[in-house]
This record gives C-alpha cells, sequence and structure tokens, in this order.
C-alpha cells in the first residue's frame, strides 16, 4: 500500500540580495517538508509572485528597494488573510519591530538564527503560532510600555477574569496547550477564550494581543 503523499510547505523568499536568497535556498532545500516556490526581489514582485504562487508563507525582509517589507506584509495579508508572512531581518530597531508587529505579522526572527531554528520557526507558524525572536521580545515590550493606550483600547467591551488570564499567558508567549495545561482547560476550550479576546479587542492575531496586554500593564 502506497503512503500517503505528505503536503510541503510552500514558500516564497523575498530578499534584495542575491546572496541571501541563494543561501537561504540551499540552507531550506535540506528540509524535505519545504518547498521553495518562488523568491522576490522587491515590494512589486513580492505581491506579484504571493498572488500568483498563493504559498502558505512568505518568508519577508524589512528593507526592499522599492520599499518596506512590512507595507508589502500588510498587503500580502489584505490579499490573502491565510498567508503566513516571517520576517527575516537584521533590523532590530524598536520601530521597525513593533511596526512590524502591529501590521499582522505572525512572525519577526533574526538572520543570525541558525538553519534547525529557522526551519522550526517557519513550521510554527505555518502552525498557527506566532514567533518573536528572544533577542527582540524585550526591544518590544519595553517600546511599548512607554506608550500611551490607544483611547480606543478603552472602549472595547471588558475581558472575563478566564480571558485575563489567558491573555497575560498568551503575552508570555505560550501556546494554546502550554495554556490549557496551566489553567486545567481543554485546547478547545482556549480557543474559544482566544477567539472572544480578539473578537473584543478587535484584533486577529496573537502578536497584536501581545502588545495591547504590555500597552495597558503599563498604566
Amino acid at each position: 500500500m502506497a503512503r500517503p503523499k505528505i503536503e510541503k510547505i510552500r514558500l516564497v523568499l523575498v530578499d534584495d540580495h542575491e546572496v541571501v536568497r541563494v543561501g537561504l535556498k540551499t540552507l531550506l532545500s535540506r528540509a524535505t517538508q519545504l518547498q521553495i516556490v518562488g523568491e522576490a526581489a522587491s515590494v512589486a514582485e513580492a505581491i506579484t509572485e504571493v498572488t500568483r504562487l498563493k504559498p502558505d508563507i512568505v518568508l519577508l525582509d524589512i528593507r526592499l528597494p522599492d520599499g518596506s517589507g512590512i507595507d508589502a506584509g500588510r498587503e500580502i495579508l489584505a490579499l490573502s488573510p491565510d498567508i503566513k508572512v516571517l520576517f527575516l531581518t537584521s533590523h532590530t530597531d524598536d520601530d521597525t519591530v513593533l511596526a512590524a508587529v502591529m501590521a499582522g505579522a505572525h512572525g519577526y526572527v533574526l538572520k543570525e538564527i541558525d538553519s534547525k531554528g529557522l526551519i522550526d520557526s517557519i513550521e510554527k507558524v505555518v502552525s498557527g503560532e506566532s514567533i518573536l525572536d528572544p533577542g527582540i521580545i524585550q526591544k518590544v515590550l519595553s517600546w511599548m510600555k512607554g506608550q500611551a493606550v490607544p483611547g480606543n483600547f478603552v472602549k472595547r467591551d471588558p475581558l472575563s477574569p478566564q480571558e485575563e488570564r489567558v491573555l497575560a499567558l498568551v503575552a508570555e508567549g505560550k501556546t494554546n496547550k502550554e495554556i490549557a495545561s496551566e489553567l486545567d482547560l481543554s485546547d478547545k476550550t482556549v480557543k474559544n477564550y482566544l477567539s472572544n479576546i480578539f473578537s473584543k479587542l478587535e484584533i486577529s492575531r496573537r502578536s497584536q494581543a501581545a502588545a495591547f496586554f504590555a500597552k495597558r500593564s503599563s498604566h
């Protein structure tokens, strides 16, 4: 009996340096579960290729010759909400990281990451997790704690005590399984709580929930 065919993760690379793209293709080709279906060197090319190829995930640099990768990511998500966007960049300045998170990025990792870490990050993002490089989490949280909470946050429906507990654990970077274990809940119940939290806060990403929690906790 033939084994069932395993669906590969389809990926588009976006970086304006050919050497970087070649290196990434070489590195990622070692992972049998990944398939690089396209590449781009600019915002315009990225949007064109992603629209044409409809990959599972886009590996995206911040600095591109015709604009910001953040703008590209935002447009990609607007056109194709099911596609995951993972930033792979050397830029760690606070404004850039925060902009990427608030634009709806599913992950943000630094180019210093090793090959196993990058492949793991790609798989986790495709499976629905949000990834932030440990080296930049504190940068984001520190920046946000110095900011005021936008007025419209105050007007939203209040979270229940249990939703508050779930939100706090999301802000710590815990997965649904870890939250379920800590609060003695089922995975499905945690998903339901997250759905309610996202609806009340008018957000769609775990990273945005963490950003809200950090902003509010600073007051």
